[in-house]
């Protein structure tokens, strides 16, 4: 099974990771999602969310953007950063899953919210 969370403002993928407003949370196996839940952010910090995804036992996290500090951190727990996503969020787990979704590698580090993607 591939857990797959994707950060999102309701049922969109959001620009910024830690600032999302909701987790949508996709369970799957053999390259079907089996399972939809919506999480709300529980609070943006450095260095939790990536963690507390972690615990979930999330592989895969999507997202618009993201800073370098999180993707380092989900770089170390295993976990398969996409970036550079939009539209809606499970539209974007299922194309991960079909393996046409493929991150841009869009770090957060040089817009007006600098000092607050990390």
């Amino acid at each position: 099974m591939i857990k797959i969370a994707v950060a999102s403002e309701n049922e969109m993928v959001t620009e910024h990771f830690g600032h999302c407003l909701n987790f949508n949370i996709f369970d799957s196996e053999n390259k079907q999602i089996i399972k939809s839940e919506s999480i709300p952010n529980p609070g943006h910090r450095p260095g939790f969310l990536p963690n507390y995804l972690n615990d979930m036992g999330v592989n895969v996290i999507i997202s618009g953007g993201m800073g370098r500090s999180a993707i380092d951190i989900f770089n170390e727990k295993g976990i398969e950063v996409i970036v550079g996503a939009r539209g809606n969020a499970k539209t974007a787990a299922e194309a991960y899953l079909q393996g046409s979704l493929k991150s841009t590698g869009a770090v957060c580090n040089e817009h007006q919210h600098h000092d607050q993607c990390e």
